[in-house]
């Protein structure tokens, strides 16, 4: 019989955690114990340690051919509020962020109906030529089908490519989740979750690291988000390229799917589902708890629930602010920094591949 006893046997011992349990840690009322479980794992790995990094979000465009229903930031070309930044644009941005010590740039959009291929390309030329030492994290694996669509190209040629003109990881996104019945409802226009757990493997199989994320809070079940995070964990078994695992928290507001979700009720579903994604996903070292979409409180409260990472900076968040996130749309290093110590954590400054920072204040030995 599966009980929270017989679970925390399985965690300390290193054995696997099956479905069956991760759905009876969704379903339990005993949060406390959960967190606890899931704390004492994320001790194991990383100690008191809480990364983040300084990075800059740049959206280059809200013109999407897809109509997700749970999206508020993609727009038809002709409605109001529509963009597509120019290449000076988007280097202007990343030379700014530079000059405020980023180390990144997370370069995502919609699926813009009209624009080459080339011009994904001229991006990263542009960005690795006039900012050489930014990281850039681009393209989601929607965006990739995308391009392999719009160029003829099978997805691997896409991605080398890619690489040649200067894309260094993939984020997360597009995963949403995967389950038929939910993803039709939510986002028929998008490639399957098969389809884009084979892009990530090709990425990875390539070279290239990527993140992981699920959007929860919405139509889902629990069975959906154990199966969601069931098909992650099978495929870093098979190739190790997931950096980090990212619970993105659904914003309903100005969103098509029309859903009202009360604070009350999210705050202890957030913490849980960070705390069982700790437990069940054995071969995560890094979960993350993003305060753009959890807000800086719950996020500070997840770091005792499991998580080790509060993404970064960002500077500018737009999709998530578009649907109503009330957090900030960027904070500065020395806030994060308040944040994780008020926390009772130590903040480590990392780069985009997890390796701490070269001169950082912490003294914390280099991450794996």
């Amino acid at each position: 019989m599966i009980s929270i006893d017989s679970i925390a046997g399985k965690v300390r011992s290193g054995e696997r955690l099956t479905d069956a349990d991760a759905l009876f840690l969704f379903r339990s009322d005993e949060l406390a114990a959960i967190g606890e479980l899931a704390a004492e794992r994320n001790a194991r790995i990383n100690g008191r340690r809480v990364f983040f990094n300084v990075n800059r979000h740049v959206n280059y465009t809200n013109i999407c051919r897809n109509h997700c229903r749970f999206c508020a930031f993609r727009r038809d070309p002709a409605d109001p509020g529509a963009f597509l930044l120019d290449l000076e644009r988007i280097i202007g941005l990343a030379a700014d962020a530079a000059a405020h010590g980023a180390t990144e740039i997370h370069l995502v959009g919609g699926l813009h109906p009209d624009l080459p291929f080339d011009s994904y390309l001229e991006m990263l030329r542009g960005l690795k030529s006039l900012v050489p030492g930014l990281h850039l994290k681009a393209f989601t694996a929607v965006e990739i089908d995308h391009l392999s669509s719009i160029s003829g190209l099978p997805v691997p040629a896409v991605l080398e490519k890619l690489l040649e003109a200067g894309l260094d990881s993939l984020p997360g996104g597009g995963a949403e989740i995967f389950a038929e019945p939910v993803r039709s409802r939510l986002c028929s226009d998008k490639i399957s979750g098969a389809r884009w757990l084979e892009i990530m493997e090709l990425a990875h199989r390539l070279g290239l690291r990527s993140n992981a994320t699920m959007l929860y809070g919405h139509i889902e079940t629990h069975g959906d988000r154990v199966d969601h995070m069931g098909r992650l964990r099978a495929l870093q078994d098979r190739t190790g390229g997931f950096q980090a695992f990212i619970p993105l928290l659904f914003q309903p507001g100005n969103s098509p799917l029309g859903l009202d979700v009360t604070a009350e009720r999210r705050g202890a579903d957030d913490l849980k589902t960070i705390a069982v994604a700790r437990l069940y996903l054995d071969n995560f070292d890094n979960i993350k708890a993003y305060w753009i979409m959890l807000g800086e409180k719950i996020a500070q409260v997840a770091l005792a629930f499991g998580a080790n990472d509060l993404d970064g900076t960002v500077v500018e968040e737009r999709i998530g602010h578009e649907a109503g996130a009330s957090s900030p749309r960027g904070l500065g290093r020395d806030e994060i920094e308040r944040l994780i110590r008020l926390a009772g954590r130590e903040p480590v400054e990392r780069d985009s591949l997890y390796r701490e920072m070269m001169g950082a204040k912490q003294g914390c030995k280099k991450s794996k």
